[in-house]
C-alpha cells in the first residue's frame, strides 16, 4: 500500500513539473510587460485564387479541380 502511494505521490509531482516547465516560457514573457512588439501586416495580394479561397473551411473550387483531374492520372491514355 505504502509503494503504491509512493508512486502516486511521484507521480503527481513529475505532471504538476511537466505542467510548469511548459508554462515557463508563457510565465517569461509576462515578466517583461513593458517591450513593444511591432508586427507588419502580412502581405496577401497573392492569395485570391482557387487554392486559397475556402468559404467552408476548406478549398471547393480548388478540391473539385483536383478531383476531376485523378482518373486521367491513375488510367493510362
Amino acid at each position: 500500500m505504502k509503494k503504491t502511494l509512493a508512486h502516486a505521490v511521484a507521480g503527481v509531482a513529475l505532471a504538476g513539473l511537466v505542467v510548469l516547465g511548459s508554462a515557463a516560457p508563457a510565465l517569461a514573457a509576462e515578466a517583461a510587460p513593458n517591450d513593444v512588439v511591432v508586427v507588419d501586416e502580412p502581405d496577401t495580394s497573392d492569395l485570391n485564387n482557387i487554392w486559397t479561397f475556402a468559404p467552408l473551411g476548406v478549398p471547393v473550387f480548388g478540391l473539385i479541380q483536383s478531383l476531376n483531374g485523378v482518373p486521367g492520372r491513375l488510367l493510362p491514355s
